[in-house]
């Protein structure tokens, strides 16, 4: 199985039901050669289950104040009512946290399915649909200790502690963190040992990086971090290039990543987003370790917290849409929320609450939000925000499958990561029979957004071929695409 500690040559934690000794063999090929090409063999998935009790960082030791707090004290105060608007993991974690302080929950969502951008449904066919491809990093810890929580925790698979880079022709780049000791070590060795930068675009990343607030982190988390908050008007490819990075290092490794982690590329995103990552990275030996649900969202991550908050006694009122905060102002100048209009086709209703949560994406807290209250900086900042589109493409291949079981980023196609479902997360993805199903992340997803389905799909099985070089052949197969367009999410609290 997988760990930050053991060497290459380690067994994954999900394979595809080779020999240990193929497997082995494989193994040492990999780490010998300097290219590898994506070749794999067409073999039946098999999985190992990890607990989160092992090979999860402990993010109380030595981590920044703040970003992993402990669970909230005791609340002594009297029973409030609470609306929450948004089934999504921003709403239900909050119902989770208020419930477990005794308060009394009510959850609303327009849509018919929860889980919010973590979403996930079952079509017409059977056919389970991801609103997104999601993974799982070792230093989520806040999530971690959600899905313990409530019973989700057998939940995840490991996936080997490497990222892998799929390039033009299928060869692969890896940043390998496989290695008999533990941060920093393993991530010094797998960033001047990796094979996706050429040897002067490697020199000039491992510059840029000893001259970023991520050494200090070793020894100053806290401080490190506030160096780190002070590049929050920069942006990443500013940073990285005056510190003697290139170009070409963007991208080729950093630009998929950036992608993957926010929606934007390095000139775009800040460089406190990617240097928070990284200083994670240094420092806790299994923060860059992945892993995937074995299955689909709504089965094995919503659907237990929806088991928890509706045992708890919270309640979910789907296909209920919030159309309108009602509020008052007081004789003191203060302004207070009365309630909610809500709605359910022709039905409509009022909802009254001690307090209400909206927990919503970029487009939805816009509608929401009452346009009088722009005169207050806290709402009118949320108008500044602008969500990214992104479109989630779902491809089946009716051959058998033939894959890698991990996150796969690629720096030569529209879709910055993709992973084949039918591996990572067997249990509703690998249908006996069929083969793999890719799912690809189209970031920025301008445009493909107007793109009927037709055209968006053979964008995407063109660069599946051509581009990501997947190695088996799609041409003259029956496929099925599944094309959901998405945004991102903001949460906002309102008493």
């Amino acid at each position: 199985m997988a760990s930050a500690s053991c060497p290459s040559t380690c067994i994954p934690a999900t394979y595809f039901g080779a020999t240990k000794r193929e497997l082995l063999r494989c193994s040492f090929k990999r780490w010998r050669k300097q290219t590898v090409r994506w070749n794999p063999p067409l073999l039946r998935p098999m999985t190992v289950r990890a607990s989160l009790d092992t090979k999860v960082s402990d993010m109380g030791v030595k981590a920044p104040k703040g970003l992993f707090p402990p669970e909230p004290e005791h609340y002594r105060g009297p029973k409030l009512k609470i609306a929450i608007i948004g089934a999504g993991l921003a709403g239900m974690s909050t119902a989770v946290e208020l419930l477990d302080q005794g308060h009394e929950v009510e959850i609303y969502d327009s849509r018919t399915f929860i889980g919010g951008k973590v979403g996930s449904f079952v079509d017409k066919r059977g056919n389970h649909i991801e609103m997104g491809l999601h993974v799982f990093f070792g230093c989520y810890s806040n999530l971690f200790r959600l899905m313990k929580k409530v019973g989700a925790d057998e939940n995840l698979l490991v996936k080997d502690h490497t990222h892998m880079f799929v390039n033009k022709g299928g060869e692969i780049g890896e940043l390998d963190f496989r290695f008999p000791l533990g941060a920093p070590i393993h991530g010094i060795r797998a960033f001047l040992a990796t094979n996706q930068l050429k040897p002067y675009d490697k020199a000039r990343n491992a510059v840029a990086l000893a001259l970023s607030p991520v050494f200090r982190a070793l020894v100053d988390p806290d401080g490190a971090m506030q160096d780190i908050r002070n590049l929050d008007n920069i942006s990443f490819t500013d940073w990285f290039l005056s510190k003697g990075g290139t170009r070409m290092s963007i991208q080729r490794m950093w630009d998929p990543v950036a992608y993957a982690l926010g929606f934007i590329d390095c000139d775009n995103i800040s460089a406190r987003c990617m240097l928070t990552i990284f200083s994670l990275f240094a420092t806790k030996t299994e923060a860059s370790l992945l892993r995937m649900l074995k299955g689909s969202p709504d089965v094995y991550l919503s659907g237990p917290i929806r088991k928890y908050i509706e045992d708890k006694g919270g309640r979910f009122h789907l296909r209920w849409g919030c159309r309108e905060i009602l509020y008052e102002k007081s004789q003191d100048g203060g302004t207070y929320v009365t309630g909610i209009a809500v709605s359910k086709s022709t039905n409509k209703k009022i909802v009254k609450a001690d307090a209400y949560v909206a927990a919503c994406d970029v487009p939805g807290i816009k509608r929401l939000i009452p346009s009088q209250w722009r005169e207050w900086d806290l709402f009118d900042n949320l108008y500044k925000l602008v969500g990214v589109p992104v479109v989630t493409v779902q491809l089946r291949q009716l051959k058998q499958a033939a894959g890698l079981d991990n996150l796969l980023y690629t720096p030569d196609a529209d879709f910055s990561c993709f992973a084949d479902l039918a591996f990572t997360s067997p249990e509703d993805y690998y249908i006996e029979g069929q083969g793999s199903l890719i799912q690809a992340v189209l970031t920025p997803g301008d445009p493909y957004m107007p793109l009927p389905n037709d055209a968006i799909i053979g964008r995407v099985q063109k660069q599946c071929i051509l581009e990501a070089g997947i190695s088996y052949d799609v041409h003259g197969q029956k496929t099925k695409l599944n094309v959901l367009p998405n945004t991102q999410s903001v949460i906002l609290s309102l008493a």
